[in-house]
């Protein structure tokens, strides 16, 4: 008999009645994903393993018995028809909404995903630097590993588009124009946070470590050196670097420095003071070391006849280069040192790019010097070392790196020939 349609409310009455049992759930679910991929709902749902309580909802369902098999096999129109004797003559589909709610039509869902992964990826393929490798590398990366997918799926598609904003905004070097990590995020997306801890953040950390050449980075510290090598600063206080009997002109800081240098005491400088206060390092050479045990070493030992020291403290901070480029762009001969490992070959090749920076004991005869009784394994992805191609295939070679530490002799010697200052 027909039902007459008076409310919603008693149509779903009517399909609790007939669908809403507990024991026929998994029948109302296998409907409603044949209807989601678009299947007809016109053959047979078969659930192994059925209990005794759903073989009986079944069989009330149906109205006759269900065999007595492993398995229970529903005709889908029997279905329909049990609908239509309860009073619901709108078919499957209806009573699935009604009971369910909307079915979804994830065949367009996936066809309109699939669109704005392409559109998210071309407009990246169209920024200016798509043209470099590590950017198409990182485009390739986050599509085929289905990062690009995942962000697309969960409403996430515009973070491609501010990634590609945010690496387009980095400044050229490590110098003057570093800029603080907030502002750059409220620069692209108007949050100061965006770049803290964010899918966006992760994003744009994987393409610098691809445009640095280093592994993706795991921890805050690792996330910290990356930013930094892009010239961007997480906090203008905590970008520091650390000096000894570094003579400068200029407002406050300039005297600060000056007499910690005429009392040959260590001094910390921070980025916010380079900013606020500039400086002119009077030094004709400064030599940098990566460890503060060297300068520790140099004010015990030399005090204030040691040469201007500055310690880059592992990775040079922007606080670190920001000072090393007031130098040099007055003439100040940049002398570098570091570990012999391949981040230290890193870091040595960018101070000669970016400083003009003259390697400091740093070639394959004073690795060979410091090489005895060394035991520590070389670890990380081989680097070069333009200035010296016999270091970095002697190092490869020996399969060993060497600590400043065990170069300190030879550094503090060079250290205690205090040359003048302009």
């Amino acid at each position: 008999m027909g039902m007459v349609s008076d409310s919603g409310a008693s149509d779903a009455q009517r399909l609790r009645r007939v669908l809403g049992a507990p024991a026929l759930s998994w029948l109302v679910d296998r409907i409603r994903a044949r209807l989601e991929r678009g299947e007809p709902v016109d053959g047979t749902v078969t659930l192994v393993g059925a209990t005794a309580e759903q073989r009986k909802a079944a069989s009330r369902l149906l109205g006759h018995g269900v065999g007595r098999g492993t398995s229970l096999s529903i005709p889908l129109p029997e279905v329909d028809a049990a609908l239509r004797r309860a009073g619901f003559p709108a078919g499957l589909r209806a009573a699935v909404e009604v009971m369910t709610g909307p079915v979804r039509d994830r065949a367009a869902e996936r066809s309109a995903e699939i669109r704005q992964f392409q559109d998210a990826l071309d407009a990246a393929r169209r920024s200016p630097l798509a043209t470099a490798p590590w950017h198409l590398r990182w485009l390739e990366e986050i599509s085929r590993d289905g990062t690009l997918t995942r962000l697309v799926r969960y409403g996430q598609g515009q973070v491609l588009a501010e990634a590609t904003a945010v690496l387009e905004r980095l400044p050229a070097g490590t110098d003057e124009t570093a800029v603080l990590l907030p502002v750059l995020a409220e620069a692209v997306t108007g949050d100061t946070k965006a770049l803290d801890a964010t899918p966006l953040s992760g994003l744009v950390l994987r393409a610098l470590a691809l445009r640095e050449a280093v592994p993706a980075p795991a921890g805050r510290d690792a996330e910290r050196a990356l930013w930094t090598a892009a010239g961007v600063v997480t906090d203008d206080l905590a970008s520091q670097v650390l000096v000894l009997n570094v003579r400068a002109g200029g407002a406050q800081l300039g005297e600060w420095l000056t007499q910690a240098a005429d009392a040959g005491e260590p001094f910390r400088v921070t980025l916010h003071q380079l900013a606020v206060m500039p400086i002119m390092p009077l030094s004709i050479d400064l030599h940098v070391c990566k460890n503060p045990a060297v300068l520790r070493a140099a004010a015990g030992q030399l005090g204030a006849g040691s040469a201007p020291l500055v310690c880059a403290e592992g990775e040079p901070s922007v606080a670190c280069y920001r000072l090393l480029q007031a130098a040099a762009s007055t003439g100040t001969r940049i002398h570098w040192h570091s570990d012999f490992d391949w981040p230290g070959l890193r870091s040595t090749a960018a101070a000669i790019r970016r400083l003009g920076a003259a390697p400091w004991l740093m070639g394959a005869d004073d690795y060979r010097a410091a090489l005895p009784g060394s035991t520590e394994p070389l670890k990380g992805s081989p680097a070069e070392s333009p200035w010296d191609t016999r270091l970095a295939d002697l190092m490869q070679a020996s399969g060993r790196a060497v600590t400043e530490e065990r170069q300190l002799t030879a550094l503090l010697a060079e250290l205690s020939t205090r040359p003048g200052r302009r």
